[in-house]
């Protein structure tokens, strides 16, 4: 498994202590991190990506060698060129995973590739979230606690503008009465798509082991099912039929 962390790593580097005292490595340093564990032997490589880095750390060859994208972003959607997400956007199409972490609901990529304007409702005053499992079968809930307790975390409420998903593994609840479709998932192309919500900046959620095994798993499902392919416009050959 080739699995590429991407952040746009914003709230660390302008010197955000909440953020710098919950992830010292960054966001991206703690995904990796926790994930080591569950990919940690053979051909497995884990590595990150930020903002800040030529073409955002995601260059041809980086794209080339990964399996499995993983997008966390807040403040810097606007930042992000619009030639690197259509390199992103060709490779989800040609089979390449993608997991979209909670604010990325408003990253240019999960809006190119859902059509929508991906809003939601929201309040930050760190109440506890129920994450429920609504889909016990599917395999990205394996082994995953029903439901998971995140002590303090940012709210999404409803309505939250996406498309119908294809699959709704999680929806979660919040202190204020508040449920949200947290965990949803899409196929655009050869390429599959997990939303995963959880996850806000001003709190410790990606050390959570539960969490950490909804990635896990979310990457395993999402991982390419065949060669990845380029996207390349062909004539369609006249020769089958008959005349």
């Amino acid at each position: 498994m080739r699995i590429t962390v991407w952040n746009e790593n914003l709230h660390e580097t302008r010197g955000d202590e909440v953020v710098r005292a919950n992830y010292p490595r960054g966001i991206h340093g703690a995904i990796a991190e926790g994930l080591a564990a569950h990919f940690a032997g053979g051909d497995d490589v884990i590595r990150t990506a930020t903002l800040q880095e030529p073409e955002h750390g995601l260059t041809d060859a980086v794209l080339a060698e990964t399996d499995v994208l993983l997008w966390w972003g807040h403040i810097g959607h606007a930042q992000v060129a619009d030639e690197v997400v259509a390199k992103v956007h060709e490779r989800v199409l040609a089979g390449m995973g993608l997991l979209v972490l909670h604010s990325g609901h408003y990253s240019k990529i999960f809006q190119r590739l859902t059509g929508t304007t991906n809003s939601l409702l929201w309040r930050n005053e760190g109440e506890r979230e129920l994450v429920w499992t609504i889909d016990q079968t599917h395999p990205i809930a394996a082994g995953v606690p029903s439901p998971i307790v995140v002590p303090r975390q940012e709210m999404y409420g409803e309505p939250f503008d996406i498309p119908v998903p294809d699959e709704l593994v999680f929806v979660s609840s919040f202190t204020g009465g508040e449920v949200f479709r947290s965990g949803v998932t899409y196929t655009r192309g050869l390429g599959r798509i997990f939303y995963f919500s959880p996850g806000d900046q001003e709190y410790p959620v990606y050390h959570q082991p539960e969490i950490l095994q909804v990635l896990a798993n979310g990457i395993r499902w999402a991982a390419p099912r065949q060669a990845l392919r380029a996207q390349t416009a062909q004539n369609a050959p006249t020769d089958w039929f008959l005349t």
